[in-house]
């Protein structure tokens, strides 16, 4: 009979420790990854910069929390012993050091590797050394891995993302946990209990609405990635969250498509992770990543991924419920010319088919509130007017 106990303790034990570590993303992480503007080109005094800019700038005061540094930061060689080592070149103080730094400032530092023999630039990835890497991640004091999946051949997805959850679990130290894995193996039907969110895409690219073939893959535009998988809100929720992909705000785009690509970002309940140079960005860009208004929207504590109500003439309308029944809108002019909006909220009844929540303007009446122009408008007992630029957006609060 003791021995029948001590066994269940110990399947239950590590049961335990199989697990993620839960309550790190009650809401959709925020932060910074340096790879949409520095691939490879990264170094200590960047990621310095990177942090002394989140407080310079009032990012760390709006919610963004996270620096991550993608691949190339380790050296093309494991050590005698199979650690990874950060390239002495571009990180001379070494990433316990480059954390602490980070910590200083009131901010978490993040890491990359792949579950690959390679990552994708060609550096060591973690395959077979997953819980070695685990292990060297917590003595670093890391609080984000992102975990691409470049190099996998004849790895099973969800396999492979499970041991190194367990790793990382098994190491002790808390870890939001981000799956890179593209979308392929649709970790949305498995990755809740895996990861704290998990890529729906390939790559992110800085335009409207393209594709760029790279021969063997390619990189998507901010529509193409919207339009990609309509059918996984479900998945989304507080600690799990479906990842759209690093935001491209300040990288090329108008002015008017990084507002509307913050604001799908914020509706659809994705991480919002900063790509652009900090360093060099201007105050229309820093204007619009630090709106809390929005923010306030993908940070509301339901963590319901908005969806499309109509596409009305080429205005896209979309949808989130909030917390305490107010809800979230964008109208998004996706035409090459202004739009002239009429809105008649007495002739929409809006219903989330997913939560079974409704927008019904007819049984209430709910105040308006432009976000990107923090100014209230009419109530709905009144049509909603307004002129919308070449690709911008109108985002509004209904409470």
């Amino acid at each position: 009979m003791k021995q029948l106990i001590v066994a269940a303790f110990i399947l239950l034990s590590l049961n335990l420790q199989a697990q993620k570590f839960e309550g790190l993303a009650p809401t959709p992480p925020m932060g910074w990854n340096s790879w949409n503007t520095f691939a490879t080109d990264i170094n200590e005094q960047l990621v310095k910069d990177i942090a002394d800019k989140f407080v310079e700038l009032g990012l760390k005061d709006a919610g963004y929390e996270y620096i991550v540094l993608d691949d190339g930061w380790m050296a093309k060689e494991r050590d005698a012993n199979g650690n990874l080592v950060a390239d002495p070149e571009k990180f001379p103080g070494g990433m316990k050091a480059l954390a602490a730094y980070v910590h200083s400032k009131g901010l978490k530092f993040g890491l990359y590797n792949c579950a690959g023999s390679e990552t994708c630039a060609g550096y060591p990835g973690s395959r077979g050394y997953e819980y070695q890497d685990a292990r060297l991640y917590a003595s670093w004091d890391i609080d984000f891995l992102k975990y691409d999946w470049c190099n996998t051949e004849k790895l099973n997805g969800e396999g492979a993302y499970i041991t190194m959850r367990d790793a990382l679990a098994k190491a002790g130290r808390p870890v939001v946990f981000s799956i890179c894995e593209w979308g392929d193996n649709e970790p949305w039907n498995w990755a809740q209990e895996v990861g704290h969110m998990w890529r729906i895409s390939g790559d992110i690219s800085n335009c409207w609405d393209c594709e760029d073939n790279h021969g063997t893959w390619s990189s998507w535009g901010v529509w193409k990635i919207i339009n990609m998988h309509e059918n996984i809100r479900s998945a989304t929720g507080p600690d799990h969250w479906n990842d759209f992909d690093m935001m491209e705000v300040g990288n090329g785009m108008t002015a008017a498509e990084d507002r509307s690509h913050f604001a799908m970002w914020s509706l659809l309940a994705s991480p919002l992770i900063m790509g652009n140079d900090l360093r060099s960005a201007t105050e229309e860009t820093i204007k619009t990543l630090t709106n809390k208004e929005v923010i306030g929207v993908n940070q509301d504590s339901l963590g319901i991924q908005g969806f499309r109500v109509a596409n009305d003439g080429n205005i896209e309308i979309w949808a989130k419920p909030l917390a305490n029944g107010s809800w979230a809108m964008t109208f998004v002019n996706m035409n090459e010319k202004p739009a002239e909006l009429s809105f008649d909220w007495s002739e929409h009844t809006i219903t989330d088919a997913e939560t079974g929540k409704r927008l019904n303007t007819k049984e209430k009446t709910y105040q308006v509130k432009d976000l990107f122009n923090h100014k209230k408008l009419k109530n709905t007992k009144n049509k909603l007017k307004a002129t919308i630029g070449v690709h911008d957006v109108l985002m509004v609060r209904l409470d």
